[in-house]
């Protein structure tokens, strides 16, 4: 017997010099409008990556760490290789937040729930 258990395909491997975080999932460039429910009030935002897992987007307002969000995400049939937009409803927490360079404010959030819209 081996005394080294086997890595499986889903531990993600840091390499030792590196500095940027581990992802979870393959991120997407999209830059899609979209309106935030927050507990303070919608806010307008653009996406600037999505994954299966979270959303990276710019907004004007600061968001606080875990606000909870709720929004709409209309991923354009070009971009799935569908026949149509698709619709995702979806619910999640602020996990990180920043100053952009032009004085905007970025956010990741984590997706929580979600469900697709017909």
């Amino acid at each position: 017997m081996h005394d080294k258990a086997q890595k499986t395909s889903s531990e993600k491997e840091k390499p030792e010099d590196s500095s940027e975080p581990i992802r979870a999932a393959v991120r997407f460039p999209l830059k899609l409008s979209l309106s935030l429910r927050t507990p303070q009030g919608d806010v307008q935002a653009t996406t600037e990556n999505v994954s299966a897992t979270g959303v990276l987007f710019v907004t004007d307002l600061p968001l606080e760490m875990d606000t909870r969000v709720e929004f709409k995400l209309a991923i354009p049939a070009s971009v799935l290789g569908t026949a149509t937009d698709v619709t995702v409803q979806c619910t999640g927490h602020v996990v990180r937040q920043e100053r952009t360079d032009d004085d905007r404010r970025a956010a990741a959030v984590v997706i929580d729930k979600y469900t697709f819209e017909a």
